[in-house]
């Protein structure tokens, strides 16, 4: 496929519904784990104009940054700590309406107020997290996880980077 995406309108499900088989397009076939994580994470922020979205991958007891757009980001996390940590250590997806209300929450850039992650699971172990985030209070919704956790889980994490 060329590199090339059609933005689409209409409602949050359309642009999803657009904008899934674009991202497998880009990513299918291709052995690289970063360059998959880059298109993906570009494609999204082309789509939403989102504030940040990014991969934190699982190395030994942390997470590490990886691709991304956005401001600068906060390059390591623990687990358990912010909403990235607490996505990672309780395996679960975590939508967080308003960021200034969620405990220990790190504030990477003081211009996010929303924030959703979804945690990267395979073999029954979490290996890294989708996060993104935006500069609106209550943006994200289970439409957003339902898509991104598809997202998440049409890349094939054991290609090699």
């Amino acid at each position: 496929m060329a590199e090339d995406l059609s933005i689409a309108t209409g409602t949050k499900t359309d642009q999803y519904q657009s904008l899934l088989p674009q991202i497998r397009a880009l990513i299918d076939g291709e052995p690289d784990l970063v360059a998959n994580l880059a298109n993906t994470v570009a494609a999204l922020k082309e789509q939403f104009g989102w504030l940040w979205v990014g991969f934190y991958l699982v190395k030994k007891d942390e997470l590490v940054l990886g691709p991304f757009q956005g401001p600068v980001a906060c390059t390591r996390i623990r687990k358990g700590r912010g909403v990235c940590g607490s996505s990672w250590a309780e395996a679960r997806t975590l939508i967080v309406p308003d960021v200034e209300l969620f405990p220990g929450h790190i504030a990477c850039s003081s211009l996010s107020r929303s924030e959703l992650v979804v945690p990267v699971i395979r073999n029954g172990e979490v290996i890294g997290v989708l996060d993104v985030d935006s500069e609106a209070v209550g943006l994200f919704d289970e439409t957003d996880q339902q898509f991104l956790e598809e997202i998440v889980n049409a890349i094939d994490f054991s290609v090699v980077s």
